[in-house]
Order: structure tokens, then sequence, then C-alpha cells
């Protein structure tokens, strides 16, 4: 038996389990180990309980804290890693509009490296006010949810939030990434002057030591389809928005699958992007009320 705990044959075994049978048989107490790796006790006990999605990441720090051997620790890594693999809808879990913001925000705040592509609206952290609102209202007078938004209030409080989201582009010991279509810049999904101040936006956030910004030209000749955007926060995350929800994934090989579509979606974008929204400016400005035919 050498080391092994006393796990049953069933190769079946849940995960958190296992967990707690190894820590039970180094005689520590869940918040000795959560101490050890940085965690609450409260935490330990969801991930040995199953109430809470495991991340391999953190499986990896709980299995080496308590000393396993080797091959048990990548067995329990792989364990978390084939659950997390699936895109998982957090809409349960957060399904006001204020509420998704924020879950968002948790996820950025902890990134050091963000990537994020975009080929439908400007992503959500370059968003100017303006431009947020028409967005997030459309949702609550489209979907006519009352979970997801049933007034304006809602509508304010997610533009507030998503604007306090704009604040890690600023915090020191970041990267950004921003990758997105020349048909956002063109799309009319606010008033013409809305979309200016969109556009003086983009400019100013690009301009940022932190901040990579490239477009994709409406002429590109696309080396994958553009079937949805997606963000990536580091290696550990990528989560892709729907309309009523957002879909989270921690897995490896999802994670590393989007590393690979965000590659080759950059490989034909150009950081020459003022030329491009020069272009669109000069049509939003014909578009003004008042404007010179």
């Amino acid at each position: 038996m050498g080391d092994a705990p006393g796990a049953p044959d069933n190769a079946e075994e849940p995960l958190g389990q296992a967990l707690a049978r190894w820590r039970k048989r180094r005689k520590i107490s869940g918040q000795e180990l959560g101490v050890r790796v940085g965690m609450s006790q409260a935490k330990i006990s969801r991930l040995e309980t199953g109430a809470s999605a495991p991340d391999p990441h953190d499986i990896r720090r709980i299995a080496e804290a308590l000393e396993l051997p080797g091959d048990e620790v990548e067995r329990l890594t792989s364990l978390a890693d084939r659950a997390s693999e699936q895109l998982i809808d957090w809409q349960s879990a957060e399904p006001a509009l204020a509420g998704r913001q924020h879950f968002v925000r948790r996820l950025e705040s902890a990134a050091r490296e963000t990537k994020v592509f975009q080929p439908a609206v400007v992503p959500g952290l370059l968003q100017t006010d303006g431009y947020a609102r028409a967005v997030l209202a459309s949702l609550r007078k489209e979907l006519a949810d009352d979970q997801i938004a049933d007034s304006t209030l809602a509508v304010s409080e997610a533009v507030a939030a998503r604007m306090q989201r704009s604040q890690v582009l600023d915090e020191p010991g970041r990267q950004f990434h921003f990758l997105m279509t020349e048909e956002v810049v063109s799309r009319r999904v606010c008033r013409p002057a809305d979309m200016l101040a969109q556009i003086a936006r983009l400019r100013e956030v690009a301009a940022k030591p932190q901040v990579s910004l490239r477009i994709i030209p409406s002429d590109a000749e696309w080396p994958v389809a553009p079937f949805h955007g997606f963000v990536l926060t580091d290696d550990r995350n990528v989560f892709v928005d729907l309309f009523n929800t957002s879909l989270l994934s921690r897995g490896r090989r999802t994670v590393g699958h989007y590393q690979r579509m965000f590659e080759a979606l950059d490989s034909v974008a150009t950081s020459d992007i003022d030329s491009i929204l020069d272009t669109h400016q000069k049509r939003f400005v014909h578009l003004l009320p008042g404007a010179a035919a």
C-alpha cells in the first residue's frame, strides 16, 4: 500500500473525497491546511465536499502542501483539470447585470496578463459611459428578463460597475492585449457623438505602455472564423459573453486552445489603428445632427 491513503478501488473516486482522506491521514486540520496554502478553511471545506469547482492550480498547491507522492499530485491535478474543462454557466450565481460586471472584475483583478478578442462590440474594459449604457440597456430592452435587468436603475448600476472595472488598466505590473475587428469601430451601437467619444477613448487607452490594442482590418483574410469573442486571464481562465450569461472554463486544454486562437487572430491584426479610427471618426462626424451633407 505504501503511502496510499486507503482509497477505495473505485476509479471514479470524487476529488474532494480524496483530498479529505489525504488531509486526515496527514493529521492536518482544514484550518492548518488553509494557512499553508493561503486559503480559508471554508474554501478547503467546499473543495472537499464538492461544493466549489476545483481549480487545478489550487489542487496542485494543496496536494504539494500535503506532501503527497508526485504521481498522486499529478493524478489529483488531472482530476481537477478534467472537471474544469467544461465551460461553466455562472448565471445562476451572478444573474444581475451588475453582478456579472463584479464577477468579471474579480477575474481581471487577479490576472497579470489579460487578452481580449472582440468581433462584435468594444471590449468592456475600454468602453465609455455612453457606449456601455447603450450596450447594457439593449440587453434590458431586448431580453425583457426580470432576472437580468428590470429597471433603468439596474442598467445604471451595471454601467457604474463596468466603469470601475476599467481602473485595473492603470494598476502597475499588468499587461493587456486587446484585439478587435474593424467592424467593432464601424458598428453604430449608440449615438454618433457617443461613438466619437468611444473612438477617442480607444486612442487614449492605446497610448498606455501596458496596453496593446490591435485591429483586424475588414479586408483581412481570416485564419479562423470569428465565431465569438472571449477573454483570457493569464493561463488560468477563459470566459465568453453571451446575451444572457457568460461561460467560464479553467481547463488547461480549453485555455490553451483559446490561447492558440488568439495568436492566430493576432497574426492578421495591425497596430496601425489610427488610420482605421480616422476613417470611421470622419463618418460619425458626418452623422452628427446639423453636420453638412
